[in-house]
C-alpha cells in the first residue's frame, strides 16, 4: 500500500519513497524492518546519484570533444580556407611565367618590365598566405608526391629519374599540395 504522498509522476518501484517512511504506514513496522528499508532507499539514492555522475562525466567528455573538433576545424579553415582563391590565381602567375620567358628584352623593354613587376608582386602576396612552389628544377630528384611526370627521356646526361624539364610549376600551400609539378623525368639508354 502506498502512502499518501506518491503521485502519478513517480516511477513505481518496488523501493519505499522518504514520504512513504515518514506517514503513518510505516508506523507498524519494527524498528529494524524501519532500518532495512532506509537502507534499502539510501542504497537507491546512492545508485542514482553514481548514475548521474557517469552522466555528467560522460557528457563533459563529449562537450571537450566537440570543443576540440571545433578547434581542429576552425584551424583548418583559417589554413586552407584560401585554396580555391590560390587554384584560381596560379593559372595568372603561369600566364605571366610564359610571358616572361617569351618576351624579349629588345622588343619592348617597358613592357617586359611591366610583366616581372606584376609576377613578383604576385609571388610575394601567394608567400604573404603561405603559398610556395614544389621544387621541380632540372637534375632535382623526381617525387610522385609532388611531381607528375608527363613524359620519359632517355638521356644519359642526367641520372635515371631526375627532373629533366618542368613544364608548368607545382605549387604548396603551407604545407599541402595544392597543384603538382609537371615534369619531364630522365630514364637511361
Amino acid at each position: 500500500m502506498k502512502g499518501l504522498g506518491h503521485t502519478m509522476s513517480e516511477e513505481t518501484n518496488d523501493q519505499p519513497t522518504t514520504q512513504e517512511l515518514t506517514t503513518g504506514d510505516t508506523a507498524e513496522l519494527s524498528p529494524k524492518e524501519r532500518i532495512r528499508q532506509l537502507e534499502e532507499l539510501l542504497a537507491a539514492k546512492e545508485q542514482e546519484a553514481k548514475d548521474n555522475w557517469d552522466k555528467l562525466l560522460r557528457e563533459r567528455a563529449d562537450l571537450e570533444n566537440y570543443r576540440k573538433r571545433a578547434s581542429r576545424e576552425k584551424e583548418e579553415l583559417l589554413n586552407y580556407g584560401i585554396k580555391s582563391l590560390v587554384e584560381e590565381v596560379l593559372p595568372v602567375v603561369d600566364n605571366l611565367e610564359r610571358a616572361l620567358e617569351h618576351a624579349s628584352e629588345e622588343g619592348l623593354p617597358a613592357l617586359v618590365e611591366g610583366v616581372k613587376m606584376t609576377h613578383t608582386l604576385l609571388q610575394t602576396a601567394l608567400k604573404k598566405f603561405g603559398v610556395c612552389a614544389v621544387d621541380g628544377n632540372c637534375g632535382t630528384l623526381f617525387d610522385p608526391a609532388f611531381h607528375q611526370a608527363m613524359s620519359q627521356v632517355e638521356t644519359a646526361d642526367q641520372p635515371s629519374n631526375t627532373i629533366v624539364q618542368e613544364f608548368q610549376r607545382g605549387y604548396l600551400l603551407k604545407e599541402r599540395l595544392i597543384r603538382p609539378s609537371m615534369v619531364s623525368v630522365a630514364k637511361n639508354p
